[in-house]
């Protein structure tokens, strides 16, 4: 057999990412039910498919999606630390999809293999933090020729494309597949939630009960942690830049100050913002000693990293599984988790399978949607139609076994009018 273009680290990993993808589908109904029915309809006969994601099991599945709706599918990492080896194996050899990424690798690899993926020349992109697009526009402009449209998964990826967009610079209809109801709910809200504190645990074995947890930043994602943290013992700080997340997190009884303030009582400090330069110089200086350091924003730029080598006298690489431990000239130490890159895919497995099942659907159901109906779409950020949505929520209670009541044709009409 013919193997599709592939730079990975070992294809002898296949066996065992195959058995990783099988015990993901299991978890993946709604995703399952979708693929068979491109199966059946071809929806994407003779189209690329351009990919930038997590090379992880779940993300597997997804791609197995659209290789059955007939795309051939290119797939390049969309951070360093995440890709599961033999994942990346298991979907060469085994589901024909071109792969080109490794864990581990360095920035020029990960430059390379996003020029790599779009030099297939696409019809239709799948971003995950803008990476892909940015390329494209930035470095090859001259590959966005024939490419219909994409869409993006993360809220980083989605502020982005509003402020390309704003600026005049999109050149493709991009749909903001993370804007979803079903996508923030579950996947920033109940998944970066639990997987932001499995990496965590993993990482350090710290205990949270009875510690000081700080999160920073409050939507989505953020108050996923912080319910979580609190579920789990910790007295748990906020801090925001936004004043109505600010009180939405006053509201729900947290603690609400200033990264200046936090910086002294923190235990443990997680950034989820989409931002940079959240931790800075000035809030190590105030730091504990034994303070843990984590990120779950897309970009490793939420903690100042440059400040926090300058600040260091020595630095003890590795002194657990995705620890470094930085020691300050008054002896006080720090433990920065991951390199700051995403703590849940650097040190643990990410969202879990049920979470991104309800995500890959409807990112499989709009890359269906977006062949179809882009040549009446204008470059710009453009919504999931909300059918969509739905129909992925619907498939996801009926897995579930729940049902739910339905209008009455009266209630139709009183909802549809306005005269009493």
């Amino acid at each position: 057999m013919t193997l599709p273009s592939h730079e990975v680290a070992d294809l002898g990993l296949a066996r065992a990412g195959v058995r990783r993808v099988d015990w993901a589908e299991r978890s993946m109904p709604v995703l399952r039910s979708v693929r068979e029915r491109f199966a059946a309809e071809r929806p994407l006969e003779g189209l690329r498919v351009a990919a930038c994601q997590h090379v992880t099991a779940e993300t597997a599945n997804l791609l197995r999606a659209l290789r059955a709706g007939g795309a051939e599918v290119w797939l390049a990492a969309s951070n360093p630390l995440s890709t599961q080896d033999d994942t990346a194996a298991a979907l060469v050899a085994e589901y024909g999809v071109s792969v080109h990424a490794w864990a581990g690798m360095d920035p020029a690899s990960y430059d390379r293999n996003l020029v790599t993926v779009l030099e297939s020349r696409p019809h239709l992109l799948i971003d995950d933090g803008c990476d892909l697009v940015n390329t494209a526009h930035l470095v090859r402009p001259d590959l966005l020729d024939g490419v219909l449209g994409g869409c993006e998964q993360t809220t980083t990826g989605v502020i982005r494309l509003r402020r390309m967009s704003a600026e005049g610079e999109l050149r493709l209809p991009m749909v903001a597949v993370n804007d979803t109801a079903t996508k923030r709910m579950f996947d920033n809200r109940y998944g970066t939630g639990q997987s932001t504190i499995d990496g965590i645990l993993r990482a350090t074995n710290a205990m949270l009960a009875g510690r000081t947890v700080v999160v920073a930043g409050f939507g989505y994602c953020g108050r996923g942690l912080a319910e979580r943290a609190r579920g789990m013992g910790a007295r748990v700080v906020v801090t925001e830049v936004d004043p109505v997340k600010a009180l939405d997190a006053v509201m729900q009884g947290y603690t609400v100050t200033t990264m200046e303030e936090a910086a002294a009582a923190g235990d443990v400090f997680v950034t989820v913002t989409g931002n940079r330069d959240v931790i800075r110089a000035e809030h190590l200086g105030r730091m504990k000693d034994g303070a843990i350091l984590a990120n779950s924003g897309h970009f490793d730029l939420e903690i100042d990293l440059a400040a926090l080598e300058d600040r260091a006298v020595e630095v003890n690489r590795g002194v657990r599984e995705h620890a470094d431990e930085y020691v300050f000239a008054d002896g006080r130490r720090v433990l920065l988790l991951s390199e700051g890159r995403l703590v849940n895919l650097g040190a643990a497995e990410g969202h879990p399978a049920a979470v991104m099942d309800m995500s890959f659907a409807v990112q499989a159901l709009t890359t269906v949607w977006l062949a179809r109906n882009s040549a009446d779409l204008a470059p710009g950020v453009v919504e999931v139609p909300a059918e969509t949505d739905t129909e992925v929520a619907r498939l996801e209670l009926a897995a579930l076994d729940v049902r739910i009541d339905a209008l009455t044709p009266g209630q139709e009409v009183y909802l549809s009018s306005w005269r009493l």
